[in-house]
């Protein structure tokens, strides 16, 4: 039987990982503190007492404004210990799957971006997060570095809770609509993944690198808020009566954030036979759920 490590189970994918995951073999679902990936020594220690087959790292830094200002940890987490999470697999055999963003760019082109493209991330969490790729990709093991984009879910905080408790406390909203990247609904980024585990860590490792993976299609804040209001389960508890479009400089905030960042995934469709759904189609379902 396969042996699977998760590193992060209660963020939003990694709850959804936890259980797309366990068709597939023993999962060990860890978390901080009981996994900390700014601990080298400690992250080796878990890795060889589990000896996996298949290490799925979805825990990051996320706190993008946070990042800021606590530029080590950021880099501990995301560039440092999923380099430590690509040599140890490498020396076990094993494969490993892990997570970037759409963040590593800088927003300023005028189609979505391809995996070719060049990342230019503008701050701290999005370079922290690119660190990662290169150090990974260094290590030349069986791996997968799946970017994504604006991952949402209705079991953790994240854009869709936030908008469906602010139209319950404000009869206006206002939200940024030259935000713009692909929504991608967390449990749909876990099945996907669990069904390219599914075809084997050989096939895989033909395969392996780089690949972008996220919603279909891509939308702005302002719209994607909209969508979410429109699918409201309980639409009578709302009070909000207008949604005003805003601009991301109406919102100072210590990070700066790409405009545009949105991911083109047909590398992972030509290559795995694979895709999520249109982006509405996937929040319907999440909404009606």
């Amino acid at each position: 039987m396969l042996k699977i490590l998760l590193a992060g189970k209660n963020g939003q994918l990694g709850w959804e990982l936890n259980r797309s995951l366990a068709a597939l073999g023993e999962v060990q679902a860890v978390a901080y503190p009981e996994i900390n990936l700014a601990k080298v020594d400690d992250l080796r220690a878990r890795v060889r007492a589990f000896a996996p087959n298949i290490i799925v790292n979805a825990a990051a830094y996320t706190a993008v404004d946070r990042a800021e200002d606590d530029r080590e940890l950021a880099f501990a987490v995301n560039a440092i210990g999923p380099a430590v999470l690509a040599e140890e697999a490498k020396k076990l055999g094993a494969l490993l799957i892990h997570y970037s963003t759409d963040y590593v760019f800088d927003g300023t082109k005028s189609s979505a971006y391809i995996e070719t493209d060049p990342p230019h991330p503008l701050n701290v969490y999005g370079k922290s997060k690119l660190a990662g790729e290169q150090a990974i990709q260094a290590v030349d093991g069986n791996t997968l570095i799946l970017r994504t984009a604006w991952v949402y879910s209705n079991r953790r905080e994240s854009f869709v809770t936030k908008v469906l408790q602010w139209a319950r406390q404000n009869e206006t909203l206002k939200v940024v609509d030259d935000q713009i990247s692909n929504p991608t609904w967390a449990r749909m980024l876990a099945e996907v993944t669990g069904l390219i585990l599914a075809r084997g860590a050989a096939y895989i490792e033909e395969r392996k690198g780089l690949y972008h993976l996220a919603g279909g299609g891509y939308t702005s804040r302002l719209n994607w808020a909209k969508e979410i209001l429109a699918h409201d389960a309980k639409p009578e508890e709302q009070v909000v009566r207008e949604i005003l479009a805003a601009k991301t400089t109406d919102f100072p905030s210590t990070a700066i954030r790409p405009l545009f960042s949105a991911l083109s995934c047909e590398k992972i469709t030509d290559t795995f036979g694979l895709r999520l759904l249109p982006w509405q189609q996937n929040l319907a379902l999440l909404m009606s759920a």
